[in-house]
């Protein structure tokens, strides 16, 4: 018999993907603008979430020659313990997204946190090199992007240098693959230290810990 606990994906409520957010990642806040939200059930019970929406980039699709509409970010995987492995439950995730005509998914791993995208490695995606973004803010004890406060109103923030992140890539049809799979390099040096990086993002590791960082 297997040892696999039943796992069960579905579009989430706004209110679930919060509760997740809040509880379950570092950032403890949802994206800003349109979200595409995927909950997870595991044995009947809620662990979580994965959320794709424009990210705070305008451009991000532009160097590959596609409109915003044609791709997404994955910003946030919120996961409570488990069972499952966090790969499994991503890639059922972006298949349930590849149904609505996206070519293209694009995800960070952040430094910051000390993450290199364990889980990103393990599902195939292509490594592009790492990227520094400095337009991250601080407010009254948040770390955001700055849009973030500005789509809130929000003034008084403080803009704060960031470290780099490593840039992953998801191809959804075969010409899309074609055209990013030139772009691949090696994949950053994975961390040694079980403590140095969230359990539930490596492979086999169960989830013994809450997903803090993508």
């Amino acid at each position: 018999m297997s040892s696999r606990p039943e796992l069960k994906l579905a579009w989430c409520s706004h209110k679930a993907a919060k509760y997740a957010v809040e509880h379950w990642h570092y950032s403890k806040s949802l994206p800003v603008g349109k979200v595409v939200r995927v909950g997870a059930w595991e044995a009947g019970r809620f662990i979580g979430c994965v959320l794709f929406s424009h990210g705070a980039n305008r451009n991000l699709l532009s160097p590959y020659g596609l409109k915003q509409t044609d791709g997404c970010e994955l910003t946030r995987v919120a996961l409570a313990p488990h069972k499952s492995q966090t790969s499994r439950i991503v890639t059922i995730a972006v298949k349930m997204l590849s149904q609505q005509s996206i070519r293209l998914i694009v995800s960070y791993a952040d430094m910051e946190q000390g993450h290199y995208g364990t889980i990103y490695q393990a599902m195939g995606w292509v490594y592009v090199g790492a990227i520094t973004q400095n337009s991250k803010a601080f407010y009254r004890g948040r770390i955001a992007h700055k849009r973030t406060f500005d789509c809130a109103g929000i003034k008084g923030y403080q803009m704060i240098e960031t470290r780099e992140k490593h840039k992953y890539l998801m191809p959804l049809d075969n010409d899309m693959r074609k055209q990013i799979e030139p772009l691949r390099k090696p994949y950053p040096k994975r961390v040694t230290s079980d403590t140095s990086d969230t359990p539930s993002i490596h492979e086999g590791k169960g989830g013994a810990a809450p997903t803090v960082a993508l």
